[in-house]
């Protein structure tokens, strides 16, 4: 296979035959050496995050596949830490859109003059540009389409499909007693036709998760979902 990205937590490979790869790592992102879903920056490596990750990732990529929702992903070597998917259009260098449901982390840190920590969110969606030298600043829809980044239209498909897919992610926590209080997806374009894509990874190391005022690790809120 051939190396095409190296990222902070995963490699991205050319298997060849129309496919990619995607090796999961053991790092996760953070800063001091404490997990932050939205750091934009390598915080520590916990040993078997990697594939405690794909296998959350791939029961909820099987589970989005089967509610109709068009994901990259065709299948998943747990013990290899890699995961097929077919292979996908960034927008621009890569958007990352986070569904709030608590004001927790960034959001509160902007706006907390106006509200509490924690306070409960509708389903909050924002978009962030991939950019680690300007620290992955927001970016609106506005200025999204002006750039020639996303259309409008692929906008509001982007939005609809993140509350379509966090519903169901947050469902599956509160199965198990655990609240979702954010969590971070990435999209692309697919095939000749385009088409709006979740793609990336779906694990403990992109959302914030409380079992009542306890927050949940990664690893530990893999190890409960998938016991």
């Amino acid at each position: 296979m051939r190396l095409i990205y190296e990222g902070k937590t995963k490699d991205v490979y050319d298997r060849g035959d129309g496919a990619y790869v995607l090796r999961f790592k053991d790092d996760v992102t953070g800063t001091n050496g404490t997990f932050d879903p939205g750091a934009n920056t390598v915080g520590l490596s916990i040993e078997g995050a990697g594939r405690a990750g794909l296998r959350l990732t791939k029961l909820f990529f099987e589970k989005i596949n089967a509610a109709g929702i068009a994901t990259h992903f065709v299948d998943a070597d747990v013990e290899r830490r890699e995961m097929t998917v077919l292979p996908a259009e960034p927008f621009g260098d890569g958007v990352e859109v986070i569904l709030r449901y608590r004001a927790v982390g960034s959001f509160y840190r902007r706006y907390g003059k106006y509200c509490r920590k924690g306070q409960a969110l509708d389903a909050y969606v924002e978009a962030t540009l991939k950019d680690d030298e300007r620290n992955d600043p927001l970016i609106t829809a506005e200025a999204l389409a002006m750039l020639g980044i996303m259309g409008r239209d692929e906008y509001e498909t982007v939005v609809e499909m993140t509350r379509r897919v966090g519903a169901l992610v947050r469902d599956e926590l509160a199965g198990r007693g655990i609240e979702l209080y954010d969590i971070k997806f990435e999209f692309g374009r697919v095939g000749p036709e385009k088409r709006i894509t979740l793609i990336d990874e779906i694990s403990g190391g992109n959302m914030r998760a409380y079992r009542g005022e306890e927050y949940i690790e990664p690893l530990r809120l893999e190890r409960l979902l998938l016991e």
